[in-house]
């Protein structure tokens, strides 16, 4: 399969899943969380979506945990708004990128204060 495709696919299923995450209401699974990165498997047997939250990794690993559960509800919505021969299945990664581009973001500051 072409790599354009993937690559399309990818983005429409991170789309369509900032959109149902939104929709969730498992109070377990942080309002604001985001997806950082979707990597689809060459196949499209596979998605593994890379999750952060901006509360902390212990959210985000709360947040996993209720993802991981409702991953069948997740993966039937996404045929349902994408038209795709075959929906991938769904693996959700914690992942603290957010969690640490804030405390750049802090030093940095700190850094700027002292000059």
């Amino acid at each position: 399969m072409a790599g354009y495709k993937i690559n399309r696919i990818t983005q429409d299923i991170k789309v369509a899943l900032c959109e149902l995450l939104r929709e969730i209401k498992d109070p377990r699974v942080s309002k604001l969380l985001s997806i950082v990165k979707v990597d689809v498997s060459g196949d499209l047997s596979y998605a593994t979506v890379y999750v952060s939250a901006i509360e902390g990794f212990e959210t985000t690993v709360t947040s996993v945990k209720a993802l991981k559960g409702a991953a069948g509800f997740l993966r039937r919505e996404l045929g349902a708004r994408l038209s795709l021969r075959k929906v991938p299945e769904l693996r959700f990664v914690a992942d603290d990128s957010i969690e640490q581009s804030a405390n750049i973001s802090k030093i940095i500051d700190s850094f700027k204060e002292e000059n």
